[in-house]
Parts: C-alpha cells; structure tokens; sequence
C-alpha cells in the first residue's frame, strides 16, 4: 500500500451511482481534493444482496482503492455501511472510514408531528446500524419504513422523474402522508438525485434529509485531523470507475454530478478481487 499523504486521493464507491450524490457534497466542500470513484454496476443493487457478499464487494474494492493510494475510504453506499464498515475497520485498522449512517437522530429531533417516514434497501434495514440507530435515537417516534422496490435501477437509468419512478414513490410515500409525516428520511445514496420529485410528491411542508452534506463534513475533519487534507485552491482530478458499462456511465456523469470525465473499466476476478486498466489523470 503507498505510504499516504495531503496529496493522494480520497477513495470514494457505492454499489452505483448513487454515490455520486456524495461525490457532489465531498467536491463543493474540498474542491482541492482529488479522488478515486468506483460505482460497481456489475452488482447493482446492493440492497437485495445478502449481506456477506456485500462484505466481500466491499472489501475487494476498498483494496483496490487503497492500492492506488487512497487516503481515506468514503463508503458512499447505505448497504455496504451497513453490511461492511465494521468488517472494514477491523481488516484494515490503519485506515480512516467515513460511511453512511440513517438520519434517524435529526429526522426524531426536529419532527413535529413525530412520525417520520425512512425511504432505504432491504440491506439498510437489516443490519444492525439502523437497528442502533433506531433504537439510540427513535425513542417516541413513529418510523414507517419502505424499501421503495425497483427506484435503485430507475436512478441507474438516468430516470430520475419518469412516470414509472414517480409510481414507485408515491406508492412508498402517500401511506406516510396519510399518517402525517413532516420528515422524510433518504438513507440510500441514491435517492437524493430524486429528491425535486419526492418533494412535489410530499409538499414542500415535508423535510427531506439528504446525508451527504453531513458525510463530506465528517470526511474533511478526518482529513485536517491526519494532517491529509491538501491546501485550498485548485481543482482536483476524479477518476471514475465502474464494474459495468463504462459509456453509460460517463454518459450520466453530466446530470448527476455536473461535471464530465473518463470512466475506466473494472471486472471481478471472484467476490473480493477487481482488476483492469489503471486510467491516468488526464485519459
């Protein structure tokens, strides 16, 4: 592994492209910062998968990022959080970890009405992190929960306002309004490319949380409390990669993330090994 310092890259993956909403919070806070991005599209999506395989996918692509000098790891994916974090600080304790966690606390301090709805995969609500969080900070408050099938795969899609994701979100949110909801909780990485939707489904009297302001923060502590975070000024190079169609993929980078670049292709050799061609800076 390269020894780290102020200039190496940050690590950043998500089962998609859904991490790319945390990418977009990580550049407007340390534009300075150079990073590596993995969405694995040859697995997505992470929520239906047990949870042990999402280990193993996660792994194998946090060694692949730590090979190619990553400074710090941003789990930028809800199921692979809480499938795999702890796994991965404790296989790889010299390295700093930032990942997702459920806004269950703020969502149950500032509800009214205390009924908050969480929108997540079936990975989030099964680990044990959400089972933490639930139980630390929803106490008096009424959770109702949905897994909002198929919305993953629309997002991937570049569909983010079709009629067919409209469908599967009115379908998740019009029981909660009925049950008065004034929070809405997005605890997959990839739901707050559809949150102008959600908000004309639910009304603008509705909060909705989006994490990945609160996760860039937490990653810019890390990296000012190591002594890694490069100087202000300037922008820093991203190289994106990903398990699936590498042309698709650079074809959504426009709309989701607002910039453009290369996107370089990786594949599985197994559950916990990624290889393929390195994409230089500048590619």
């Amino acid at each position: 592994m390269p020894p780290t310092n102020s200039n190496n890259p940050m690590g950043v993956f998500d089962s998609g492209v859904g991490g790319l909403s945390v990418l977009r919070s990580l550049r407007e806070q340390m534009p300075e910062e150079a990073v590596i991005y993995f969405g694995d599209q040859g697995h997505v999506p992470y929520g239906p998968r047990p949870l042990g395989q999402v280990r193993d996918f996660s792994e194998g692509i946090t060694r692949f990022l730590l090979n190619h000098g990553a400074k710090i790891i941003v789990v930028a994916c809800n199921a692979a959080s809480a499938a795999a974090l702890t796994h991965l600080r404790r296989t790889f304790p010299d390295v700093s970890f930032v990942g997702m966690e459920p806004a269950v606390k703020p969502a149950a301090e500032h509800t009214g009405t205390g009924v908050v709805g969480v929108l997540a995969t079936p990975a989030t609500f099964q680990g044990a992190l959400y089972a933490s969080v639930v139980e630390r900070f929803a106490n008096g408050v009424q959770l109702m929960q949905d897994t909002c099938p198929g919305l993953v795969q629309q997002i991937e899609k570049g569909d983010l306002d079709g009629p067919l994701t409209r469908g599967i979100l009115e379908k998740a949110l019009d029981p909660m309004l009925q049950k008065n909801i004034d929070t809405v909780v997005l605890a997959c990485t990839h739901y707050p490319f559809v949150i102008p939707l959600i908000q004309r489904i639910v009304g603008e009297k509705v909060r909705v949380i989006d994490p990945a302001p609160a996760v860039a923060r937490q990653a810019k502590r890390l990296l000012e409390a190591n002594g890694l975070k490069r100087p202000a000024g300037g922008r820093g190079e991203v190289r994106f990669f990903t398990s699936g169609d590498a042309d698709f993929v650079r074809s959504l980078l426009p709309g989701l993330l607002g910039e453009e670049g290369a996107v370089g292709q990786l594949h599985w050799d197994g559950d916990k090994v990624l290889r393929g061609e390195w994409l230089q800076i500048g590619d």
